[in-house]
Formats: C-alpha cells, structure tokens, sequence
C-alpha cells in the first residue's frame, strides 16, 4: 500500500450501494459524490472532481488549473504541470487528511486522492487490497508463465497485471456492464416498501 506519511489511505463508477454508511443506512455513489462536493474546498479544482468508489475505497480526482507559461516548450509545460501538483499536494495536505477523515468515518471506506493537470494524472495515494481466488492448473499456469518471463514478479503481481489488461482493453464493455448495475441498483432502490 502506498500512502502519504500521516494521510489516510482512482472515471467510471462502481457503485456499492450494498455497503453501509456509518448512520445504518446505504451510501450511494450520488450521496458520496455530493458530499463531496459540498465539502472540497471551492478553489481546489477546475470543475467537480471525479468520484471512484468500490466496497473499501474512495478516490477523489480533481482537476488543476493548467499552467500556460507563455512561448514555453513542451518540456516547460510538462515540468510547470508536474510543479503545480506538487504544491497542491504540499499545499492541501492537511485539509486532505481532515476530510478523508471524516468521509472515512461517514462512508467506512478508506479515501485516496489524486489530480489531473494538462493531461498528467497523479494519484497521491491508493488502497491495495488483497483479494483470494482459488485458480486451477491451467490459471495458474498462465500466472506462471508470466512470472518465468519476467513479466511479472510472483502470481499475485501477474494476476494484478491480468486484470489491468483485462481492464485496459474491455472498457467498453465495462462501462455497459457498469451501466447496467445501475439501472438494477435503481429498480431495487424503487422496490416495495416494507411499510
């Protein structure tokens, strides 16, 4: 897991509205991303911040004001993009950590941050979780295969890599697949009343 010294712990959405919210009742992706809203700072980013959830994390990715340092090459532009997510960084790490905090306790889920600016995304920090399969010989065949060609480093790194490629080339499919989740999540949010 790779975090920030002190700072609690990535856009299509996964909505998880399974998952409890600290009152007892469900959190949806829409009460996540307004709270949000509500709570940033107005002058952080450039318009509302990209909101990823899944069952234990938040990312929230906002977009920075671009620098357009005048008659500047490309290099120049690249390096004033990677200086001003360096200072937002530096700049809102306390706030950062007060909020995460209290979306931490409102939602039960760890919140990550990251930014985007003139088309460089960094995120700040990330939740890794570790997730069990159980795979059969040919799985872990494959698995194998990549780490003996230096692909990967064990079969836990392989099967990350796996689904990043999965991931990579299955957008599309993932976005009507995530669009379908929804509408079921809403014809059962319009279910009958237990009343």
């Amino acid at each position: 897991m790779s975090t920030e010294q002190a700072e609690p712990s990535p856009a299509d959405e996964t909505n998880t509205s399974d998952e409890k919210g600290h009152s007892g009742r469900t959190s949806t992706a829409d009460e996540v991303r307004g709270w949000f809203i509500g709570r940033l700072p107005g002058d952080w980013f450039t318009e509302a911040p990209s909101i990823l959830l899944d069952r234990e994390e938040i990312t929230v990715v906002g977009a920075l004001a671009a620098p357009d340092p005048a008659g500047a090459s490309d290099a120049e532009r690249t390096a004033a993009a990677e200086g001003r997510i360096r200072r937002f960084r530096e700049d809102t790490r306390g706030r950062r950590i007060e909020i995460a905090r209290e979306a931490e306790h409102k939602f039960r889920r760890k919140v990550s941050w990251g930014v985007t600016c003139a088309g460089t995304e960094e995120l700040f920090t990330t939740l890794s979780v570790p997730v069990m399969t159980r795979l059969r010989q040919p799985e872990r065949q494959v698995l194998d295969t990549l780490v003996r060609a230096g692909v990967a480093r064990s079969r836990s790194d392989a099967l990350a890599w796996c689904v990043r490629l999965t991931g990579e080339n299955a957008d599309a499919w993932l976005a009507r697949l995530r669009s379908a989740l929804r509408q079921v999540e809403e014809v059962r949010d319009q279910g009958p009343s237990s009343a």
